[in-house]
């Protein structure tokens, strides 16, 4: 979902989860001083800004907007990232909808994630990290995709035994990575900055 520019740089678009027409309540700015603000959703990492949007704009959750670089903005006139505990309830609300969207519309990358799953420590896999993932479940899909990799998430309910709804298990820990930052194994928030560090 992400486009290079000609200089290389990454496009980072973000979802929509609250439109504060007013701006945001804890601007001390007068009224008339504030521009339109909300929170939005990285789609590759997740990560949760604050935005400025410009006040010609009319935006509706779920609209898809470019937060950076700067130069490729159209609608954002500013964003900065934040914790899951800054947001609003209406933003805090719209997440769960909105992680859900994410992995619906994409959901090769994340059919993917069953198939490319490693071990993070020698007692330690990354599918581990799912909710209710155990030895057992773990087993099941490693054997399965050794024989032929999953293409969507229906053949991998189909193939695994006791596997149900793999898609609403990614959300839970996409869910539990956004509210809790001080998880010791972040297996889909931030990822994409952790890849651009490494490379």
């Amino acid at each position: 979902m992400s486009e290079a520019d000609s200089d290389g740089m990454d496009v980072r678009r973000a979802v929509v989860l609250d439109y504060l027409a007013h701006g945001l309540s804890d601007d001390g700015r007068p009224q008339y001083e504030k521009s339109p603000a909300g929170y939005a959703l990285g789609i590759d990492d997740f990560q949760l800004y604050q935005v400025a949007f410009d006040e010609d704009e009319r935006l509706t959750i779920g609209s898809e907007v470019v937060v950076e670089p700067a130069d490729e903005r159209d609608i954002v006139t500013e964003s900065h990232r934040v914790e899951y505990d800054d947001l609003s309830s209406g933003a805090q609300t719209e997440l769960e909808y909105v992680v859900q969207d994410i992995v619906e519309e994409d959901e090769e990358r994340f059919v993917d994630f069953y198939n490319d799953a490693q071990p993070i420590t020698l007692r330690l896999h990354q599918l581990n990290l799912l909710p209710g993932i155990g030895k057992k479940l773990r087993n099941g899909i490693l054997d399965e995709r050794k024989r032929k990799p999953f293409e969507s998430f229906e053949e991998l309910t189909e193939r695994v035994s006791g596997l149900h709804d793999p898609d609403d298990i990614l959300v839970e820990r996409i869910l539990e990575e956004l509210r809790d930052d001080d998880l010791k194994y972040q297996t889909f928030v931030g990822r994409r900055e952790e890849q651009d560090r490494t490379q």
